[in-house]
């Protein structure tokens, strides 16, 4: 079997840097860094109830948090933030953060950043091909029309490999498909990379996606 290594833990310090900036002591951290995947799921959570309300697809590329003493700062960076604009709805996001939190002495921030291709981000183009897949499009289909999405945003090359009960067979199996150059043992290669998990009627699938962005 080959070792594998997640391309940006292997990265770290070299091309890519942390999401959460903060430090803490020993036995602080376990709470912190739960604290952090409770920020995260509520964001995620609240965008995912709103878009059922919108019509258009919303992405979250990736959620940044720094914290200090009495200051918990969030930056979303979004591929389509129509939903989040309203100054009424950051602050409806706000609040929910804090109750989950139940933090008193600490002032939330919120940022919404966009980004300029949202294609060439892996969360995003996972989401598109996730919903692809639930609308019982062909995989083959879902992978070709991410690739060209990708190619327009720039990239210089791309993996996507979708992983389940792919179109309802009853066997699972692994696909994958590869477009330009993916060099996963260059570390000075910034490579972007997410697993998502899709909930299918068949079953849950797998899709991973690598892309190479600059060198």
């Amino acid at each position: 079997m080959g070792q594998k290594i997640n391309p940006l833990g292997f990265r770290l310090g070299a091309t890519q840097g942390h999401h959460s900036l903060w430090f803490a002591q020993r036995k602080d951290y376990s709470e912190d860094l739960q604290e952090d995947q409770k920020i995260r799921n509520c964001i995620k959570n609240y965008v995912q109830k709103n878009m059922k309300i919108s019509s258009s697809v919303e992405g979250i590329a990736c959620i940044e948090i720094q914290k200090r003493i009495d200051l918990i700062q969030v930056i979303i960076y979004m591929g389509f933030p129509k939903l989040l604009i309203e100054h009424q709805k950051i602050e409806e996001l706000q609040i929910n953060i804090q109750k989950e939190l139940n933090s008193v002495n600490r002032k939330l921030n919120i940022a919404i950043t966009r980004i300029a291709n949202p294609y060439g981000h892996p969360n995003i183009l996972a989401e598109f091909i996730a919903g692809q897949l639930k609308n019982r499009v062909s995989f083959r289909k879902a992978m070709k029309k991410a690739i060209e999405l990708t190619e327009q945003a720039g990239t210089k090359g791309i993996q996507i490999q979708i992983a389940g009960r792919i179109d309802g067979k009853e066997i699972a199996r692994v696909e994958w498909i590869r477009e330009g150059r993916v060099p996963l043992q260059t570390i000075r290669a910034k490579i972007d990379y997410c697993s998502y998990t899709v909930r299918t009627i068949y079953g849950a699938l797998g899709i991973k996606i690598w892309i190479f962005v600059d060198e």
